[in-house]
């Protein structure tokens, strides 16, 4: 491999991939889900509230992602088979698109319903548009299709990165991993 071979994201670049990665998982866990009424349930105040700001940072930071995308340098990819590359990239652009279209879901959703987004601590941001429940109640159900599918699309995603770390035995997995962990991975621990 030459010298100027990249073969790892650089730390920027792991750490947005790994928080965007926890916060959705944890925004999918504590994601208060079912009908409006018990969405909006006052018991169900501190998940709604904490959905709703994970759902945010999770925004914020994948357009932070993508910025920096533009102007960090990717690692060289493997040398895999045409389908593969294609079908990754696929599953990438996917999830980026996901990332977006989720949060913007359910933001549509609830200030069309009529309610403002509640963050922890209490605050509160209120609907710039008039309510048209319906069109609310439709843009939830998606939020919610769309939240389900970007859990299935990143299991999707983990796996074939544990396939290329088990069978292929490429890099692909190790790249995005730091490298405090890749040196304990090599020294055999």
């Amino acid at each position: 491999m030459p010298e100027s071979a990249r073969t790892h994201y650089g730390s920027i670049a792991q750490i947005f991939h790994w928080i965007t990665a926890i916060l959705v998982l944890i925004a999918f866990i504590y994601g208060p889900g079912g009908s409006e009424q018990r969405v909006y349930l006052p018991s169900r105040d501190f998940d709604r509230q904490l959905h709703e700001t994970l759902g945010l940072c999770v925004f914020a930071l994948a357009s932070l992602r993508v910025m920096w995308r533009l102007v960090d340098k990717q690692p060289d990819p493997p040398q895999i088979a045409r389908w593969m590359e294609i079908a990754g990239k696929s599953v990438q652009g996917l999830l980026y698109l996901l990332l977006f279209a989720v949060p913007m879901t359910a933001i549509a959703g609830a200030w069309l319903e009529g309610h403002p987004l509640t963050l922890l601590a209490g605050l509160q941001i209120q609907s710039p548009v008039g309510a048209a429940h319906d069109l609310g109640l439709r843009s939830a159900k998606i939020h919610t299709q769309l939240g389900d599918a970007i859990l299935w699309l990143a299991g999707l995603h983990a796996l074939a990165a544990i396939y290329h770390h088990a069978v292929l035995k490429d890099r692909v997995l190790t790249s995005m991993l730091p490298r405090w962990l890749r040196l304990r991975q090599a020294d055999g621990r």
